[in-house]
């Protein structure tokens, strides 16, 4: 999912990038050659002088206290790790889709006429509902069955007005859904969960279920799993942000039992094989003959009209043929109610089965709270209040299962992309110290991503850590901007000190400008609120914030460290020799 997500971002991002390189080797020389004339030289305007002049004396006190600034960065640093722990976590951040889904589920065995009933009136409380603009539903099995589903379970679309036709416009969909959840809750003999008719159908792709988090209880017998599914439910529901958490429907499925009564069917000469012939010919039916209709044989079926096969009085008095019998005056048949017991029970709705053991599901929805967080609690919370009988055991499921495993490619590519940046820059360089100083741009750009991402509320997610990825190049920008001027000047004679000054003074404005168009690119990004915002809205946070954080901190920690790594060696070149 998120490689289809972010691959066209992706080859975008590196089709430009290398169309960039190409023309500014190419075109922008032979465009300067021919279109700049005269005499070229760089102005400052009247804003880049203001900033001069605030940048000069923090300069000046930075290279004063270099120590202190490098171990002050090296504990903002820290700092940003421990908040990144506390972010939470997500695979991709929910998309409005604009629609809501309503999966509705009624008491197992709900005729189909009487499930039109409930859907019928369900509809109409929620058409009452000013955003709504219609509502449909999809009831029982279709005849292409893709989506097998008994009677008594409903998938309903609500599709949605557009949001200028909302009597208030501003209005969260959130809280549109809470409404209407309290409204529908109202209507007895339903269950409901709320979702969005695409993430429904990822979900229950993604992990067979439609709700975001499972909590999958197997073992062998049913009725110890539905005990042990009702109290992992209780727990799940106390879990904050836990939301439609319920179990689901694998008994009560109401069943005719009937049970023969053998010293009764001793006593009339009978054997459980009539009993059973007849109960089975009266509900199932039977063959009796055949019509033929030119060339097509039509059986015959025998069976009990389908009102008096729902009726247990009626059931009670259906005659059982007795064995012949020498005395002519004697029965030819006994009530059925007289060699059984007949009574309706109920039974399993449906047996699950995986990895080829029995299972019970308790599914839930998460609101306002990120995925991570929320299963780590919950698996705490079962843990601690579930106790399992021997050979019984509890799995998790649901998308959440996507960012650990995405997560995992991350730990893979995030260093790699890290020893490629720095290898590129040691390349470019020769020289390892430089490098490494350059590199400190990433470190500190990405404490100001996690601390945008704290400040706007947004958990960490693949789309994040797309936009960390991105940053990592974007970071070492402005350290090769000012690194390269700075050992120009060295290059030209000057001193250690006057050489950095004199560069992070002069390289300021392209330092800037770097920054500037690199983080107002992603602005449009960070503020956007139509379809796919919430996807692009965590990456555009990390880039900005993180961009700003490593140019501040370029600007003032990377001379101080500069100056701290070659202090020493030009402590050694300035000691004359013997």
């Amino acid at each position: 999912v998120e490689g289809k997500m972010f691959h066209p971002m992706a080859f975008t991002v590196v089709i430009a990038i290398t169309a960039a390189m190409a023309l500014s080797l190419t075109f922008v020389p032979a465009a300067v050659a021919m279109f700049v004339t005269g005499r070229v030289a760089e102005q400052e305007n009247r804003l880049m002088l203001a900033v001069r002049r605030v940048y000069a004396p923090l300069l000046q006190r930075v290279m004063a206290w270099r120590v202190a600034v490098v171990a002050a960065a090296t504990v903002l640093v820290v700092a940003a790790g421990l908040l990144a722990g506390r972010l939470g976590a997500e695979f991709i951040p929910d998309l409005d889709e604009g629609d809501i889904a309503v999966h509705a589920l009624r008491i197992p065995g709900t005729g189909l006429n009487q499930a039109i009933g409930m859907q019928v009136q369900l509809e109409a409380r929620i058409k009452q509902f000013p955003e709504v603009s219609h509502v449909f539903a999809k009831l029982g099995t279709a005849d292409v069955a893709t989506d097998p589903m008994p009677p008594s379970v409903a998938d309903t679309y609500i599709i949605m007005k557009e949001r200028k036709d909302w009597p208030d416009p501003r209005k969260p969909k959130t809280e549109l859904v809470r409404e209407m959840d309290a409204a529908v809750r109202a209507i007895p003999g339903n269950n409901y969960e709320f979702t969005q008719p695409v993430q429904m159908r990822m979900n229950e792709l993604i992990a067979g279920v439609r709700a975001e988090v499972a909590v999958k209880v197997f073992g062998d017998d049913l009725d110890t799993l539905v005990a042990l599914g009702e109290r992992v439910e209780q727990v799940a529901a106390g879990v904050a942000g836990a939301a439609d958490v319920k179990q689901e429907q694998s008994t009560g499925l109401p069943l005719l039992t009937v049970q023969p009564d053998r010293a009764a069917l001793a006593r009339y000469g009978l054997s459980v094989a009539d009993l059973q012939d007849t109960v089975s010919i009266a509900m199932g039916g039977g063959p009796a003959g055949q019509v033929f209709e030119g060339d097509r044989r039509i059986d015959i079926v025998v069976r009990l009209p389908e009102a008096q096969r729902s009726r247990l009085e009626a059931l009670g008095s259906l005659p059982i043929p007795l064995p012949a019998r020498g005395d002519p005056s004697a029965p030819a048949t006994v009530p059925l109610g007289e060699v059984a017991r007949i009574e309706l029970s109920t039974g399993p709705n449906q047996i699950s089965r995986e990895s080829g053991k029995r299972r019970m599901v308790v599914t839930a929805n998460v609101r306002d709270r990120d995925l991570g967080s929320f299963v780590e609690e919950l698996r705490s919370a079962v843990a601690t209040g579930v106790t399992l009988p021997a050979g019984y055991w509890i799995d998790y499921g649901g998308t959440f299962e996507q960012l650990i495993s995405a997560s995992q490619r991350l730990q893979v590519v995030v260093p790699v992309v890290l020893l490629l940046i720095f290898g590129l820059l040691f390349m470019a360089f020769g020289s390892a110290r430089d490098a490494a100083v350059i590199f400190s741009g990433v470190p500190l750009a990405l404490t100001g991503g996690v601390l945008a991402l704290w400040l706007r509320g947004i958990p960490f997610s693949i789309s994040a850590g797309v936009g960390f990825i991105a940053l990592s190049g974007v970071a070492v920008l402005n350290g090769v901007v000012l690194v390269s001027f700075i050992r120009r000047l060295l290059d030209e004679g000057r001193d250690l000190d006057g050489a950095i000054v004199e560069g992070a003074l002069t390289r300021l404005r392209p330092v800037l400008m770097t920054a500037l168009v690199a983080s107002l690119g992603f602005v449009p990004m960070a503020l956007n609120v139509g379809t796919g915002a919430e996807v692009q809205r965590p990456l555009a946070t990390v880039v900005i914030g993180g961009i700003l954080s490593s140019t501040l901190l370029t600007l003032l920690v990377l001379p101080a460290l500069y100056r701290w790594v070659h202090g020493a060696g030009e402590a050694r070149r300035r000691v004359p020799a013997g």
